[in-house]
């Protein structure tokens, strides 16, 4: 397969054009790193705790629940990072042809505008570590507070929203070296923990890992909403790397290299995180009497300095090195495809960077208010009938058959559907994301909440699907 020929001037840009036979690199330990680090991340630490909390079932219905998400995601990252391996396309063109030369742009900048809200939220999270290391060796007191954070926070989030822009300034190889470290340390510093915190609890903490978060008055039917409502939350968590995946799988070296990579990284994965992730929150429950869903709190109460610090640089190096390939790049892809021939690397960089900092800043004052659960669900809604729709044009109107240079010609030809848009892809996507949207905050539909991905998702396909079908140019 060819993969050097594109007009850069139309419609790539250096940033989108297909990558060549040579950049095909990676294998299935390169997609395997990717959600390594992503799961790892403080956010995704925190996350998983609040469901273990929030939804009051046993220990066992929650990590069942986690397992069964992981898996999910699994197959549909298979399904959608399928074009970005054969044609080595990122997402933004990738959507091209469901959407339309010129409508692309509006889920490139919908999944570039979430990519940009974790990439602000990511950089809160990385500066608590900054602000725990400062904690540990200087024994300081962050003083009084401004929005939420205190000055030593403050200043850990500025030196951390710097370190970002160092970082991607230098090249994305340095982003990779960072991930091959940081990865394997942040499982040996949560190790460490749940021993720390099992000699602490007298060794309680395995018993109270399996009940310390069920209601007392938990029933069966208690259990299996509680389980439906945390496989919806995860899979909603990774709604948006699901949906740009083909920006990840197009450096792929071929198809069983994405396929391996995605069943070592998300299920194994998710596994020993989530377990970790359990007996640390059940440990931290039953030693200092109350539930702490950020990692950097329970190494704080530890009274180590060792440990302190090993965690703090550990978890920093986690969160900016998933930050930087998880959020980074598909804000960067996003903003680009608004004008690819003016809009560099550099300077979508510097644009994500900006509204990163506003984000992150905000991030305690505003944002968080609305519960994690909350923020995660109602981006995974408006995104989710994005996602059906390009399935649904890939593999049954288009039968996995993509024109690449057709892709990139923003003036004209098969993919341009007379003035760039495809409207049936967007009263799919309108109507789909508003009912999908409405199951997470309406409350006569709050039972669905739980499965609000789902319906957006398919909701989305069906009805692109029949509006499409028999319409489409030649």
């Amino acid at each position: 397969m060819d993969t050097t020929h594109t007009d850069h001037t139309q419609g790539g840009g250096d940033t989108l054009r297909p990558v060549t036979s040579e950049e095909k690199s990676w294998g299935w330990f390169a997609i395997f790193n990717v959600w390594a680090n992503d799961i790892q991340s403080l956010f995704g630490y925190s996350l998983v705790a609040s469901l273990f909390i929030s939804f009051h079932v046993s220990g066992w219905t929650a990590f069942a629940a986690l397992i069964t998400a992981s898996l999910f995601v699994m197959f549909l990252v298979n399904l959608s990072g399928a074009a970005g391996e054969k044609y080595g396309i990122p997402y933004p063109v990738f959507a091209r042809a469901s959407m339309g030369t010129a409508g692309a742009k509006l889920p490139s900048i919908l999944r570039a505008t979430v990519a940009v809200f974790w990439y602000g939220v990511q950089v809160y999270f990385a500066s608590t570590a900054v602000a725990l290391l400062i904690h540990s060796i200087t024994g300081a007191d962050g003083g009084s507070e401004f929005l939420g954070l205190t000055a030593i926070d403050w200043v850990s989030f500025l030196v951390v929203w710097v370190f970002h822009i160092v970082i991607f300034w230098r090249g994305m190889n340095w982003v990779e070296t960072f991930l091959n470290i940081a990865g394997p340390f942040v499982y040996a510093v949560m190790i460490g923990l749940v021993v720390v915190l099992w000699i602490k609890s007298d060794g309680q903490l395995f018993s109270a890992a399996r009940t310390i978060f069920a209601s007392p008055e938990g029933t069966w039917h208690t259990e299996i909403n509680g389980f439906v409502a945390i496989v919806g939350t995860m899979v909603a968590y990774f709604a948006a790397v699901m949906i740009n995946f083909s920006d990840f799988s197009r450096y792929a070296k071929d198809k069983n290299a994405m396929v391996k990579g995605n069943f070592a990284g998300l299920p194994l994965n998710m596994i020993l995180f989530s377990a970790l992730a359990l007996l640390t929150t059940a440990g931290a429950a039953v030693v200092y009497g109350e539930a702490i869903i950020n990692p950097t709190e329970i190494v704080e109460r530890t009274d180590s300095v060792i440990l302190g610090i090993i965690a703090a640089i550990t978890f920093f190096a986690a969160t900016v090195g998933i930050n930087l390939v998880g959020n980074f790049i598909p804000a960067v892809n996003g903003i680009a495809n608004l004008a690819p021939s003016k809009i560099s690397f550099r300077m979508a960089g510097l644009i994500t960077s900006g509204f990163a900092l506003i984000i992150g800043g905000l991030w305690t004052a505003f944002i968080s208010n609305v519960g994690i659960d909350g923020f995660v669900n109602t981006l995974g809604a408006t995104l989710a009938p994005l996602y059906g729709i390009l399935i649904v044009d890939y593999y049954l109107l288009r039968k996995q058959e993509l024109n690449r240079d057709a892709l990139y010609n923003m003036n004209g030809g098969e993919y341009h559907y007379g003035n760039g848009w495809n409207e049936h892809a967007l009263v799919a996507f309108a109507l789909a994301a508003i009912f999908s949207v409405a199951t997470v905050w309406v409350p006569v539909l709050s039972q669905l909440s739980g499965y609000a991905w789902v319906i957006g998702a398919v909701l989305g396909g069906v009805i692109f699907y029949y509006r499409s079908k028999g319409a489409r140019p030649a």
